[in-house]
């Protein structure tokens, strides 16, 4: 009797085979449990953050350094990164490091600079115009993860939008002092850069210090303190792009998909940190037992293959009776990521409505939207790409409407307008029309 006809009966196989756990042909009311998160309870990192927050707003720059030393074992006399150490930075990188972010930079700027859109003037009604127009945000802060690893690429990914917006003060913050970072930096027109890390870095953006300029809208990654420090800045009036916390990515895989490739792009995402998590969705069993085969080979060469390891205990493969229940649990998981290496990949990909970015066919790898590709890779994760989109053009700015009324357009729409704020009970609002049709 196979287990097709068990999981009709709420039967189902869980075991352990290369550091991931497959569960074959779950029921529908095990979907939230098996696809929850790795994370922490946020009250109890709400708590430990809070207080730090506190400090930075009422002790600015000696709370910064005290937090530094306390949690980084730095001494910082100056955390001001000077801007010669900026535009020195590229003599430091090596030639076809220079080659691939500068290729990087040209991509990602082209795809945002296609989101810019023309204001549009619509007549509502003879003599009555509305307008929108966009307007970078004047302050942005960007928050640039140290870590295990330099993330130059999010400078990428953050400051060409910024300046492609147009933003006048664009504040970076970031605990890695990696030469990549600065040279990225330079080439988004980014001259304001600061050593810090952690919430401490947050709070700084958010409230302003004696040397950290305050901004108007945070962006970037971040451990689930950093989130948590985004999130209750956010409570004060501190807009902020999204709660983006560890990385994760799903794959949506068949008989179509070439297993080494899906283990490769498991990997590429489990290796992030031990919080992240990574999932598989396929109906095929020989091709999860080919993945995990994989998934032994390629981990054991990794140099981060001990944060990858750990990933992946908090990670699942989950294999489904046909597309329709992969589809459910893929748009139900609502991941950051998610790679679809699947036979008419474009066509089935309509049919998701929750993913941060979705990656198409066995040649299109996570990792060249983390790079080079173009599209953003700052994006919604732990569930919030149901309710959120990655960072974009948009996100950098605001959209102011316009509207211009001549005489004939306030004869034409006075009568509306006095009827409505009359029936509000909102006189003064009626008046301001009737006056001016008065001296028409």
């Amino acid at each position: 009797m196979s287990c097709r006809f068990f999981s009709q009966f709420a039967i189902f196989a869980t075991y352990r085979f290369k550091n991931m756990k497959i569960i074959k042909y779950p029921n529908q009311s095990e979907y939230k449990a098996i696809l929850s998160r790795p994370t922490q309870d946020i009250s109890v990192i709400e708590e430990r953050v809070a207080p730090i927050l506190k400090r930075v707003k009422e002790e600015g720059d000696i709370a910064i350094r005290d937090f530094a030393l306390k949690f980084d074992n730095v001494a910082l006399d100056n955390f001001t990164v000077n801007i010669s150490e900026i535009q020195n930075a590229e003599s430091l990188l090596t030639e076809d490091l220079k080659t691939a972010i500068k290729q990087a930079y040209a991509n990602i700027y082209k795809f945002h600079e296609a989101q810019k859109s023309v204001p549009e003037k619509i007549e509502t009604i003879a003599g009555v115009t509305c307008w929108r127009k966009s307007v970078g945000i004047d302050k942005v802060g960007l928050y640039i993860p140290g870590g295990t690893a330099p993330l130059f690429s999010t400078v990428l990914m953050l400051g060409i939008p910024a300046q492609i917006a147009g933003c006048r003060e664009v504040v970076l913050c970031t605990p890695s002092n990696h030469p990549a970072i600065y040279f990225a930096a330079s080439l988004c027109g980014i001259s304001k850069v600061f050593r810090i890390g952690g919430s401490q870095a947050i709070a700084a953006m958010a409230y302003g210090t004696e040397t950290i300029p305050q901004v108007y809208k945070i962006f970037g990654p971040g451990n689930q303190y950093v989130t948590a420090a985004k999130m209750l800045v956010n409570k004060e009036g501190i807009a902020i792009d999204m709660p983006a916390g560890p990385s994760e990515v799903a794959v949506y895989a068949d008989e179509t998909a070439k297993p080494a490739f899906v283990a490769a792009d498991l990997l590429s995402q489990a290796e992030h940190g031990i919080d992240s998590q990574v999932l598989l969705v396929s109906t095929s069993e020989t091709v999860v037992e080919a993945v995990n085969q994989e998934l032994s080979s390629q981990l054991a060469v990794l140099p981060r293959a001990e944060f990858a390891a750990k990933a992946l205990e908090n990670s699942q493969a989950l294999v489904v009776e046909n597309q329709e229940i992969a589809l459910e649990i893929l748009n139900q998981y609502a991941a950051e990521h998610l790679i679809m290496s699947i036979e008419n990949a474009e066509e089935v990909s309509e049919k998701i409505y929750n993913a941060g970015s979705i990656f198409l066919g066995n040649y299109t790898p996570e990792s060249a939207g983390d790079y080079a590709s173009g599209t953003n890779h700052t994006l919604p994760t732990n569930g919030y790409a149901r309710a959120y989109s990655g960072v974009s053009l948009d996100s950098f700015t605001k959209k102011i409407t316009v509207q211009n009324i001549t005489q004939a357009g306030i004869q034409n729409l006075g009568k509306t307008i006095i009827e409505m704020a009359t029936a509000e009970s909102l006189e003064a609002h009626a008046n301001a029309v009737r006056v001016r049709l008065a001296n028409n």
